[in-house]
């Protein structure tokens, strides 16, 4: 006798898997803001997957390492980062996409930074755990504490050229309902859609567009095609 001779105790487990990777999948975006905040490198880079990719065509944990250890030594005395709403969209048993909003606070040696941006993730379960495949971070502002980031250009990292972060890049939404408004006329004479099906949540807002090119730490600098974390 197995569970698929049970219907309902079937749906029950797969309900409770379901539940389970969920649970595991938020503290996985908790783990790293704690373990990043807190300079535990190894506990770090363990929420990846053990050949996750890295910027310079690197691959792996120890080159993850090196790469935050590299990165948290430019004019970053402190860090705080806030975990906010978590969406999550389990597409299988081993797979799934999220997107993780933050709020952030940075101590460098001139100024106190304010922070706010979102992660979008890949996750994978091996060996029964899940991890990180992949976190494409999206800024929409970074300024002094004292400075709200009012206006255009408002990644203004201390002693760097002020410029546009990549925050709404990911969402052709956005520019949907600028456009909108541009050309004098709504959208609100087409039939609202259907629910986005399980699953396909953040896809769905998403437009199913590819992952966008950015940042991978919101420095102007920074080369795009260095995003962290890409498989």
């Amino acid at each position: 006798m197995t569970v698929q001779d049970h219907p309902d105790l079937a749906e029950l487990t797969a309900r409770v898997e379901r539940l389970e990777a969920l649970d595991e999948i938020r503290q996985l975006a908790a783990k790293y803001a704690v373990a990043l905040d807190m300079r535990d490198l190894d506990a770090l880079v363990n929420l990846f997957i053990d050949d996750v990719g890295v910027p310079g065509r690197r691959r792996g944990r120890e080159a993850l390492r090196q790469w935050y250890d590299t990165e948290l030594r430019h004019d970053l005395l402190g860090t705080a980062h806030g975990v906010l709403g978590h969406v999550i969209d389990i597409h299988d048993a081993d797979h799934a996409s999220g997107l993780v909003y933050s709020r952030n606070e940075l101590e460098t040696e001139s100024v106190w930074v304010i922070e706010l941006m979102a992660y979008l993730d890949d996750y994978e379960r091996r060996d029964r755990q899940w991890f990180f495949v992949r976190r494409t971070p999206l800024f929409w502002y970074e300024s002094d504490l004292t400075r709200p980031p009012l206006g255009l250009r408002k990644m203004r990292w201390p002693n760097t050229s002020a410029h546009e972060g990549s925050f709404h890049d990911a969402f052709p939404s956005w520019r949907e309902f600028c456009d909108a408004h541009e050309a004098r006329q709504g959208r609100l004479d087409a039939p609202v859609p259907a629910p986005a099906a399980p699953g396909t949540w953040i896809s769905t807002l998403r437009r199913h567009s590819a992952v966008p090119r950015v940042s991978s730490t919101g420095r102007a600098d920074d080369d795009p095609r260095n995003r962290p974390h890409d498989s």
